[in-house]
């Protein structure tokens, strides 16, 4: 209230003026409003400072839950790929040993081939020594008899002894004669002390028909000249039967033109053919291991 006595009288040039309560009335509630705005301020002024840190401070803390999330995420990602990754490891490690081991079985399989190809070579080129050793043995036996009665050739690994009818039989007969059993003989010679050769007797005649009480056709000459042959060897000469086969061709196997006389008689003949046994081979080629035979 002293405050207030003090403004009411106001003193200029030596003279005291009172001013009026209204404007008194007007100067407090201007002071008042100025001194509650100072107030306030100066209360507000901390509070909008702590308010900018906290929306700031949670921003930031909302930016790192954020990059947390992504990271979170990342390496969840991450994770994933690596369990990918692992089973293609584990995928391509299979098939890697899946592949090495069928490379290896391979290997084996072809050197094991290898093998068996050399075998296979080595019998190949014994048994044309073999053949060729036979044929020798086999002219060399029969090198008495004229080339235009008996021939011996090498043909498809096998020795073929091609003898005339005019060596063997009569004309029209399956009856073997003497000159036709030596020959024979020199053959049944060689055969028994080679014990693995097989023996095929093939009867051959040329075209010209037949029909007789005994012979009613080519074929059924043909058949008993080589069982006549088989006969001879079998109980001449002693040659094992089981190694023998007999058979007739007729004229469908001609070596000459039946159109001639000497085609002809070309082509009345039978052939002893002769073969090693392949034994040996056809083990091999089944894919058995060949057995030691002594040559």
């Amino acid at each position: 209230m002293a405050l207030l006595e003090g403004i009411r009288f106001h003193q200029k040039d030596g003279m005291v003026f009172k001013i009026p309560d209204y404007q008194i009335e007007n100067l407090m509630k201007n002071l008042l409003l100025t001194l509650s705005l100072v107030t306030v301020g100066a209360c507000m002024l901390p509070s909008c400072v702590a308010k900018k840190k906290y929306i700031a401070a949670r921003n930031a803390n909302a930016d790192l839950i954020r990059r947390n999330d992504a990271l979170n995420t990342e390496v969840t990602n991450l994770r994933d790929t690596v369990r990918r990754l692992s089973g293609s490891m584990d995928i391509l490690k299979s098939v890697y040993d899946m592949t090495s081991s069928e490379l290896s079985n391979s290997k084996e399989q072809i050197m094991d081939q290898q093998r068996r190809l050399q075998q296979l070579q080595s019998l190949i080129t014994a048994q044309q020594r073999n053949t060729e050793a036979l044929r020798k043995k086999i002219a060399d036996a029969l090198v008495g008899f004229n080339t235009n009665e008996l021939t011996v050739t090498m043909k498809n690994g096998k020795v073929y002894v091609s003898m005339q009818e005019s060596l063997l039989f009569p004309s029209g007969s399956a009856v073997v004669n003497q000159k036709g059993k030596d020959a024979l003989a020199k053959v049944a010679g060689v055969l028994n002390t080679n014990a693995d050769i097989n023996v095929e007797v093939e009867g051959h005649t040329d075209s010209v028909p037949i029909k007789t009480t005994l012979y009613p056709d080519n074929w059924a000459l043909s058949v008993a000249r080589a069982t006549a042959i088989s006969r001879v060897l079998i109980k001449d000469y002693s040659v094992t039967p089981t190694r023998i086969k007999a058979s007739g061709r007729s004229q469908y196997e001609p070596v000459a033109t039946n159109e001639s006389v000497t085609g002809r008689a070309q082509n009345r003949r039978t052939e002893i053919i002769l073969e090693p046994k392949l034994d040996e081979l056809m083990q091999l080629i089944r894919g058995a291991t060949p057995t030691a035979t002594n040559k």
